[in-house]
C-alpha cells in the first residue's frame, strides 16, 4: 500500500508531538487515543530496540502500544512472540470525492463550522469523543472543517474533516444511536466530499475498524475502496 496515507493521518489527526527515538517514532497523545499515542517504526527496529520504545512511551505515561503497518511484518511477529496482542485492526478507505459528493443532501441537513459548536461537542461526548480528542482536531494545521448533521429536526451527527497532501481525511464521524438508519451518515459523507472538492482534494479518505460492520457497509456502498490496513500491538497488563 501507499505509505503516504500514514503521513496524512499524522497531519490531519496530529499527536501533541512526534519524537524520533532511535529507529522509532514516539507519539505523545495526551489522552487523544491510540492513533496519536502509538509508537511506529522509523527504520528497521530489531527485538533489542523494543525496550527503547517502551521506555519512551512509559516516560510519557502511555501504554506499551505499537502501530503495525503492512511493511512491519518482521516487527509484528517479534512483538507477538513477546506477548503483544493485536488490537483494533483498521481499514483505510479512499475514493474520488467528486463521486461521493454527487448525491442529494436535503436542505438544513449538513452545515460547516470553523470550530466545534457546543451541540457538536455534546454529540461527540455521547459517543465517547471528549476534550482530549477535540484537542487533536484543534491541532490540525491544514485546511479543515467541522460538520454538523441534522435529521428529523434534531442535531444528531457530526464529523471532522482535514486535508494534507491532496487527501481530505474524515475523522470522528458520529451519528447518535437513536437517529441511525435515517441516512444522516451518508449525508455527512456527501457534505465532506463536497468540502474536499472545494479544497482541491484529489482523494477523500477515512479510517474505520474492521469490526464496525455498519460503517464498512456504508463506505463500500458509496464506492469507497480499501487501499490499506494497519493494526496495533499492545501488551496486556503491562507494568
Amino acid at each position: 500500500m501507499d505509505l503516504r496515507y500514514f503521513d496524512v493521518v499524522d497531519a490531519t489527526w496530529p499527536p501533541h508531538a512526534i519524537t524520533r527515538t532511535g529507529p522509532w517514532l514516539i507519539r505523545e497523545g495526551r489522552g487523544g487515543g491510540k492513533r496519536v499515542s502509538a509508537a511506529s517504526a522509523a527504520g528497521t527496529p530489531k527485538a533489542n530496540d523494543i525496550p527503547q520504545a517502551i521506555e519512551a512511551m512509559r516516560a510519557l505515561g502511555q501504554q506499551d502500544l505499537f502501530m503495525m503497518r503492512p511493511v512491519d511484518d518482521e516487527l509484528d511477529q517479534t512483538l507477538e512472540t513477546q506477548g503483544f496482542k493485536v488490537i483494533d485492526p483498521v481499514h483505510i478507505y479512499t475514493c474520488d470525492p467528486t463521486e461521493v459528493g454527487t448525491g442529494d443532501i436535503p436542505t438544513v441537513t449538513c452545515f460547516e463550522t470553523e470550530t466545534p459548536l457546543a451541540i457538536m461537542q455534546e454529540i461527540w461526548a455521547e459517543e465517547g469523543i471528549g476534550p482530549d480528542r477535540l484537542a487533536v482536531m484543534a491541532r490540525a494545521k491544514g485546511p479543515k472543517t467541522y460538520l454538523l448533521g441534522r435529521i428529523n429536526d434534531r442535531a444528531a451527527g457530526t464529523a471532522f474533516v482535514a486535508m494534507h497532501d491532496g487527501v481530505a481525511m474524515i475523522h470522528a464521524i458520529e451519528v447518535l444511536q437513536a437517529y441511525r438508519g435515517n441516512g444522516l451518515g451518508r449525508y455527512l459523507m456527501r457534505a465532506a466530499a463536497r468540502w474536499a472538492v472545494r479544497q482541491g482534494a484529489s482523494e477523500l479518505a477515512l479510517l474505520v475498524t474492521r469490526k464496525n460492520a455498519p460503517a464498512n457497509a456504508l463506505y463500500a456502498s458509496l464506492g469507497m475502496s480499501v487501499v490499506g490496513s494497519y493494526h496495533y500491538r499492545i501488551k496486556e497488563n503491562a507494568e
